[in-house]
Parts: C-alpha cells; structure tokens; sequence
C-alpha cells in the first residue's frame, strides 16, 4: 500500500478524506429520486394550465360574446310611440335564450305594446306596430283645463267617458237632464300650457260619435271620466 492509500484509509489528525475516495475506492455522488419531485412539478403544471384557460375564457366572454342590444332609457307608456331618446344601447353577455331588440331603427316609431321602464333591456314583445286609433274610429283632440280632468296620470289606451256637462247659459230644466256620454279611449296626452294649464287629450271615439264630440270639445263643456282598465 502506498503513502497516499495509507493517508486516505486512515487519515491523520486535521486530515480529511476527499469525498471520491473511501476506504473502498471510489463511490458516486448521491442521486435525488425524481420521483420525489414529480408530484409537485404535475401540480403545478395543472394550476398553470388551469389559471390560462380561466383567463381565455374571461377574454372570450368579454370579447366574442358581448352583444349589443337595445335598452330603454326614458319611461314609455303603453300604446305610445317609441323615439330615439327613449332608447340607448349596451353590450352585454346575451343568453341565446333571451330574445332582445338588437337595432334601434327597427323600432323608432312603433309604439309600447307594454309599459317601458328605464333600465329595462327592449324585447321585441314589448314594441308593436298596431295603431290606437282602431278602424271605424276618428282621432278627436280634447282641451281640458286642470279641473276638467282627473289628477291621476292619463296613459295611452286607458278607456274614459267624455261627459257633457250644462253649460253656464242652459236653462234648469236642461241641466237637469241625464247628460250625454261618449265613451273613448286616450291616445296621447300632450304638455300643460304654460299659464292656464290647459292639456290637449287626443282621443279615439267611434267615428259616428266624432262629430258631436267636436262640439262639445270646441265649447269647453265636458269632463273625462276614467274608466277602469278592464272597462268595468
């Protein structure tokens, strides 16, 4: 044995053995199992994978999936007549489901088939194309002072009765008589006129009745009755 396998079997005091050699010869670095980092490389991977397939579909949802749809921005009674500033528009995640008004012109100057609330997204069930103004009627535009008509909100469609009431000039007798009534259906209310209040109602009344309803209207000697929705 040689003075350098001597020195490595048994090392003298503040001798070390270099880590190749032991008293057997040689031996190999220790090797770390990789199956010991396989499961948490694995997890990783799959939480990488997961968090870039979110973000796709958030980028898809937010781009290719986005419609734009008609909204209602100002109220809109039924049977009245939609304009452009009752309308906006917004891009939303539409369902194929819900059936929405896509195009704005499709509807400007059609009427509320229903009440149309602001906020509300428009259907195309909610908007038609039928006049209020039925065949076999005429459209007669009625002034009303403040006190000639009721203080609840007068909507299109709502059915009323337009009374004849005695004039100042009548005689008793005639004032006394059962008064005549023409019953009618609202189809616009116009804007109180500045200073004396007064509100154009236009109604619509059989086109027999038209005529008279004329000349009480030109007189000012008539009231609106409001009738209940379903005409009890």
């Amino acid at each position: 044995m040689s003075k350098t396998e001597q020195r490595t079997a048994n090392p003298g005091p503040g001798e070390t053995v270099p880590p190749q050699f032991t008293a057997g010869g040689p031996v190999a670095p220790p090797q770390v199992s990789s199956r010991r980092r396989r499961p948490g490389m694995i997890a990783l991977s799959l939480a990488l994978i997961a968090a870039g397939g979110a973000a796709g579909a958030v980028l898809w949802l937010e781009s290719g999936q986005r419609t734009q749809v008609v909204t209602v921005v100002r109220p809109v009674p039924v049977g009245q007549q939609i304009t452009e500033r009752d309308l906006g528009r917004a891009a939303i995640a539409l369902d194929p489901a819900v059936k929405a008004v896509t195009s704005a012109e499709s509807v400007i100057g059609k009427r509320a088939a229903v009440e149309l609330t602001p906020g509300s997204l428009l259907s195309p069930a909610e908007v038609t194309d039928v006049s209020l103004v039925a065949e076999g009627e005429a459209l007669v535009p009625i002034g009303l002072k403040p006190e000639q008509v009721p203080a609840t909100d007068l909507a299109p469609g709502q059915p009323v009765q337009i009374v004849q009431v005695p004039g100042p000039d009548q005689e008793p007798e005639e004032s006394a008589a059962q008064p005549s009534t023409i019953v009618a259906k609202v189809v616009k209310v116009g804007e109180p006129s500045p200073g004396t209040g007064t509100v154009v109602v236009d109604v619509a009344a059989p086109a027999t009745d038209a005529p008279a309803l004329a000349a009480w209207a030109s007189s000012g000697n008539v009231r609106l009755i409001v009738d209940s929705r379903d005409g009890s």
